[in-house]
This record gives structure tokens, C-alpha cells and sequence, in this order.
């Protein structure tokens, strides 16, 4: 006779969702993940954020089929009671499935063999410019290119890090180290760490660290109420030196995004020389060192600091223009605050990203981040894929009455300074005061 099974309510769940105590339900069926969030590939925070619900439509997300099969071992024996499956998600789970019988997860292209041979070429492009001519101008240009090249180094890193861009995990973990640490400056690990937990929990403003940029931004006047960030475990404070930068973000915008690399840069090294666990700790801080070391020399063989200076602002103003894009998709979109939720996976990754509306023929220039959505949903999903995709998740949004949101690049460029302009207007609300320094009331001071 057959062994009746075990069953847990959705309540008894969701005791099991703190640090040393992880349990979820996947196709509801219970496991408990609490050793495996030590040495999850993709960090504690994804298991953190969705413990203690079913998790289900993520899970589906973010692994291969292979994943599938090591499941059993973390199975607790318990079934979680009233297991029920919204429309939505049914449809999801088929379009992955069909996607996965197309063989389109497996199917790559060579776009990233391409990207490396034009990352060979603008390199080899720059370094001559620097070396080898005198004139100011072409050592503009070659900065330039230098962050022209982040960009494309960007891509790799950004994609290596939800699938594997090169024809096995070695040759991945190459091309993670050289697109991002050699050549970059910034920690595949740290992007990694990052990344997973922005993907899990798209735009909270508590668990979603690319929305935490206080002092310099908020998008939301509930920042404005001192947040605490649960990836950063830190209070997020709104006080007096916030609300002034806060106020003219509008304005400052995009000067801070030609600078925002130094940001990453820091972050790199905030991670791996904490006591945080970092697989390959030594791969990455080499990789960041051999970048500390031609960078510097190359800009050193300049001939006065005047062209140096400019060559650095040129490198960081041109690859600022990536920072403005993955703001793009995500600050003028609807924001909550909160943990996500596994029951509606679906309708917070469609309702928090926006797509960016463009021919085939620029591509290149976006990345893959102009089908925000598509990549929100199916992460894993080689981006040379996601116009072919389009449509279905298109048709998808629009049975289920969703948000399926986009705008040309110009449009959500003005919709992303809308809302700061919106939050920065809230922030001078003289009526909810924080404790003034000098630079406010000097600023804010008329008659």
C-alpha cells in the first residue's frame, strides 16, 4: 500500500523562512534549502527573499531542466496543503516549456565570439591612439572607445552571469573574468551577487539593491520614510544631506551616471575584501589587479595630466551611457515595498520593467536590455532570442490583462526624469521636516 503523504499548511511555511531555517515549495512539493543557501551559485539572497512560499515560476526562471533531477535531496517529505496554480503561471510554465523543446536556451549564436574580436579591436584601436599619437584629439577619441569597450565588455559579463555565453563553463568563467575584471574593473562576482537579487526581487524598494541609491537618488517618496535595505542589511536614512541631493536629482542625473563607475569599482572591492563568501576570491581580486595595472599605465603614457584627465572622463562619460540604459528600465516602473512574492512572479516582473522600443539594426546598442520584460521573465534565455520571443510574451500580458510597457529610448529617458523630478519636488515639501544642516537652509533660505 502506498505511503500516504504529509502535508504542511501555507502557514507552517512560512515559519521556515529566516537565516538557518529555509524551507519552499516548488510544484508543492517542500525542501528545505538552508545548508544549500551556503553554496547556492546564486547566492543566499534568492533563497532568503523567497522562502517560506512556493517558488515555483523563479525556480523555472532562473535553471536549466537539468536542475530538476538534484531536487530530491533537499526534499523534506511534506507536501504543501492546497497546492493551487494561478492562470497566469500555467501559461508561463507552457511558453518556458516551449521555449525549452525549441532548444532556444541551448542556441547561443556567436554573438559573444563577435563581441570579442570587436572588444580585440577597440582595445588594440586605443592603446594606439595613446601611444603612438600626439594629437589631443585622437587621445579624446581613444578614451572614448576605451568606454565604448566597457560597454561591450558589459554585455558579456551581464550575460555570462544568467547563462553560459561560451561553449563550456571554463571558457565561461574566462570570458566572465576577462570582460569584467581584466578588462572592466568590476567583480563578475560582486555583478553576480548583485544581479540575482535585483532579478528576485524587481524593483522593491527594500530587497532590490538597484533601486537603493541614497543619497544621490530615490525614485519613490517612500524612501523619503528611512528604509531599511535587506541586501545591504542597512537603514537606508533620509536626512537633512539626502533630501538636498535628493531634491535636484533631476538636474544631477546623468552627471552622476558619467561617473558611476567609480561606484562599481568600490563595490568590487567592498565584496571581495569583506568576510562575505566569494567563490573564486583569488580569480577575482588578480583580475582586478592586472586592471589597476594597465589602466593607470595606459593613462600615464599620456603627455600631461590635462589629456589624462581628459581621457578618463571621456572612458567614463561614454560608458555612463550603459548606466543610464539599466536605469531606464526600471526607475519610471511600478515599485512596492516588501519581499517579493513567488504566487505572482509573473505580474511583478512585467509590471516593474520596461522595454525599450527600437529596429533590429540597434540591437547592439542596447544589449538585449530594449526587451527588459523577456529577460525579466526568461533570464537564461540567450539574447539573441528575445525579438523572436517578443510577441508571445506580448500576447501572454495581454490575455491575462497585464502590463506590458515600452517606450523609444528618447520617451524613457523622459519618463525616468519625470519621476525623479517627482520624487525631488516631494523631497523640498518643507511640511515633512528632517533635521537641516547649514547647506539646506542656506539653498532653501528666501526673503
Amino acid at each position: 500500500m502506498a505511503e500516504s503523504r504529509r502535508y504542511i499548511s501555507q502557514a507552517e511555511l512560512e515559519n521556515h523562512k529566516k537565516r538557518g531555517d529555509l524551507w519552499i515549495s516548488i510544484q508543492g512539493k517542500i525542501y528545505d534549502v538552508t545548508e544549500w543557501s551556503h553554496d547556492h551559485p546564486g547566492g543566499a539572497h534568492p533563497l532568503l527573499n523567497l522562502a517560506g512560499q512556493d517558488a515555483t515560476d523563479a525556480f523555472v526562471a532562473f535553471h536549466p531542466g537539468l536542475a530538476w533531477k538534484h531536487l530530491d535531496k533537499f526534499f523534506t517529505g511534506y507536501y504543501l496543503e492546497d497546492y493551487s496554480v494561478s492562470e497566469v503561471s500555467k501559461d508561463y510554465r507552457k511558453l518556458a516549456a516551449e521555449f525549452s523543446k525549441m532548444g532556444l536556451f541551448e542556441k547561443k549564436g556567436h554573438g559573444t565570439c563577435v563581441l570579442l574580436c570587436l572588444i580585440t579591436l577597440l582595445f588594440s584601436i586605443s592603446v594606439y591612439g595613446v601611444l603612438c599619437c600626439k594629437s589631443a584629439w585622437v587621445h579624446l577619441c581613444s578614451g572614448g572607445l576605451m568606454g565604448f569597450l566597457w560597454i561591450q565588455s558589459g554585455w558579456i559579463g551581464h550575460d555570462s552571469g544568467h547563462y553560459d555565453v561560451m561553449s563550456s563553463r571554463k571558457y565561461n568563467r574566462f570570458a566572465q573574468i576577462l570582460s569584467g575584471n581584466c578588462l572592466a574593473g568590476i567583480s563578475i562576482g560582486w555583478w553576480k551577487w548583485n544581479h540575482n537579487a535585483h532579478h528576485i526581487a524587481c524593483n522593491s524598494l527594500d530587497f532590490d539593491p538597484d533601486l537603493q541609491h541614497m543619497p544621490l537618488f530615490a525614485v519613490s517618496s517612500k524612501f523619503f520614510h528611512s528604509l531599511t535595505s535587506y541586501f545591504y542589511e542597512r537603514k537606508m536614512n533620509f536626512d537633512s544631506v539626502t533630501r538636498f541631493l535628493v531634491s535636484y536629482q533631476h538636474w544631477t542625473f546623468y552627471v552622476v551616471m558619467c561617473f558611476a563607475r567609480i561606484n562599481l569599482f568600490a563595490q568590487s572591492f567592498v565584496l571581495l575584501l569583506s568576510k562575505r563568501k566569494v567563490p573564486n576570491r583569488g580569480q577575482e581580486i588578480l583580475g582586478l589587479l592586472f586592471f589597476w595595472t594597465w589602466y593607470p599605465l595606459l593613462v600615464s603614457c599620456l603627455p600631461n595630466w590635462s589629456e589624462r584627465v581628459m581621457f578618463v572622463v571621456a572612458s567614463f562619460s561614454v560608458t555612463g551611457i550603459q548606466h543610464v540604459q539599466f536605469c531606464l528600465n526600471h526607475f519610471s516602473s511600478s515599485v512596492y515595498v516588501g519581499p517579493p512574492s513567488g504566487n505572482d512572479w509573473f505580474e511583478k516582473q512585467t509590471a516593474g520593467t520596461l522595454n525599450i522600443l527600437c529596429s533590429s539594426w540597434m540591437d547592439w546598442f542596447h544589449g538585449g536590455l530594449q526587451f527588459q520584460i523577456e529577460h525579466h521573465l526568461f533570464p537564461k534565455l540567450p539574447r539573441c532570442h528575445l525579438r523572436k520571443v517578443s510577441p508571445l510574451v506580448k500576447e501572454l500580458c495581454k490575455k491575462h490583462n497585464l502590463q506590458y510597457n515600452s517606450a523609444s529610448f528618447w520617451k524613457a529617458n523622459a519618463m525616468t526624469i519625470g519621476t525623479l523630478r517627482s520624487a525631488a519636488l516631494q523631497a523640498r515639501d518643507l511640511t515633512n521636516p528632517v533635521p537641516k544642516n547649514l547647506v539646506w537652509e542656506a539653498v532653501n533660505t528666501h526673503g
